[in-house]
């Protein structure tokens, strides 16, 4: 997500979209090497401080720095962006903090493989453009640190297979960066989900509906993510609004993702904003977009629960992930947030409030106020700085692994491929080998 100047390995690490879509319509099964064991359920080694390397100090990276700073014994080491001014920026913020300047590493496309090499790095954070995401995941990892990777964490089934293997074979997690699970509405819902308040669950909804149409056509961020909208037809950003959805459900925890089915609408909104505010002699005037303007994506589940996920990033509309969950008992629904539980007066909705004292969630009890204070969309990217790097701290299990990144970053692939053969049934590979049947704790 961050805003480098080229674009970091964009032309050699995306696949053409026709390829992407043949790999993706027949899934592969992922292939072990003697002694390759799940990462299920396996704990951080636990250790005092904890050292982190970031890769990408654009927008996300260097809006990230005072999040990770603000958490207990935490410490940035290093930092790479092929950009030098955004490198060192990073590095004066970290100064800023008190703390020794980290090395930068700002030559060129490949000098994060430098980065990685280093015996004072934990944890290796990416906020780097999608297709970077991958490699700079594997290469972490390859070089015995954690990966915590901006969403999503592929762009491809292949990629997500290779993540999955590299993690169980490195015995290094791989983590997806999915703030939305920390958000504090999603916390509360899912203790009041785990309490049965809503019965038994059969439906959610999860989308990424928001007005980007400025960021896709400046100077930073707009330079690789604007490209995909000429190359591909699908939802390029499902896990905003599936994550939840999927903890919820103890999705990998006793139920999986089991097939869908996409389509995609006509496209008008990067047109006519080209041709309101775009100058007639830009570069972009030669670009011909091919993703539809909204995506919708249904999803079922081994146990029959049904899941819709949309993608609309084009248009004017006020932003919203949905966060919808329904249940035999009662159903939540988000933006505004309002609830409704069987036998309520007058078959209304209310608001969330009446359920805040029981159901807060830890995270946002002991961290609130703080979250509120310094972190970015509404506290949650604190809460989830903190939740990581306290794990690591206690030797505790993570709250997602590369299982939940690698299944929830499927359905960007698989929506594509639905898309292309007509909104054809595509199954999800089961990244877990059969362990999602086995129930455990999540958040």
């Amino acid at each position: 997500m961050t805003t480098t100047r080229r674009g970091l390995l964009l032309g050699a690490a995306a696949l053409p979209a026709a390829q992407s879509a043949a790999q993706n319509s027949n899934p592969p099964q992922g292939k072990t090497t003697p002694g390759q064991q799940t990462m299920i359920g396996v704990p951080f080694e636990g250790r005092e401080t904890i050292r982190m390397g970031l890769i990408g100090a654009g927008g996300r990276g260097s809006s990230m720095i005072g999040e990770f700073l603000a958490c207990e014994n935490v410490r940035i080491t290093a930092i790479c962006d092929i950009n030098e001014e955004h490198a060192r920026k990073a590095a004066d913020a970290v100064t800023k903090h008190g703390y020794p300047d980290p090395a930068l590493y700002t030559k060129g496309d490949h000098d994060y493989e430098n980065l990685v090499k280093r015996d004072d790095i934990d944890f290796v954070y990416c906020p780097v453009p999608w297709p970077v995401h991958t490699p700079a995941a594997i290469a972490a990892m390859e070089h015995g640190k954690h990966a915590l990777v901006e969403v999503p964490v592929g762009l491809t089934i292949d990629d997500c297979w290779k993540l999955v293997n590299t993690s169980e074979r490195t015995r290094k997690h791989c983590i997806m960066c999915e703030n939305c699970c920390y958000g504090y509405n999603e916390l509360l819902v899912l203790n009041m989900v785990r309490a049965g308040i809503l019965g038994d669950l059969y439906h959610g909804e999860g989308a990424y509906l928001h007005d980007l149409r400025t960021v896709l056509h400046d100077n930073g961020e707009g330079t690789w993510r604007r490209k995909p909208h000429t190359e591909r037809n699908g939802n390029f950003y499902p896990t905003h609004g599936l994550g939840p959805v999927a903890n919820y459900m103890d999705i990998q925890r006793g139920d999986r993702f089991e097939y869908m089915v996409s389509m995609s609408s006509a496209h008008f909104g990067l047109e006519q904003y080209r041709e309101k505010n775009v100058p007639k002699d830009s570069p972009e005037w030669n670009e011909k977009y091919v993703e539809g303007d909204m995506n919708t994506s249904l999803i079922r589940t081994a146990l029959g629960r049904t899941i819709v996920v949309k993608h609309d990033v084009v248009n004017p509309r006020p932003y919203s992930r949905i966060n919808m969950i329904c249940g035999s008992k009662g159903l939540f629904e988000d933006y505004p947030p309002r609830i409704y539980i069987d036998g309520a007066a007058k078959e209304a909705y209310t608001t969330l409030d009446p359920w805040k004292d029981q159901f807060e969630h830890p995270f946002w009890r002991s961290q609130g106020k703080t979250a509120r204070e310094i972190g970015s969309h509404g506290g949650m990217d604190f809460i989830m700085a903190y939740r990581l790097t306290e794990a690591m701290r206690k030797g505790l299990v993570p709250d997602m692994d590369v299982y939940d990144a690698a299944a929830w970053s499927a359905p960007g692939p698989l929506s594509e491929a639905s898309v292309a053969k007509g909104s054809a049934r595509m199954e999800f590979p089961d990244f877990t080998r059969g362990l999602w049947k086995n129930k455990r704790a999540t958040m």
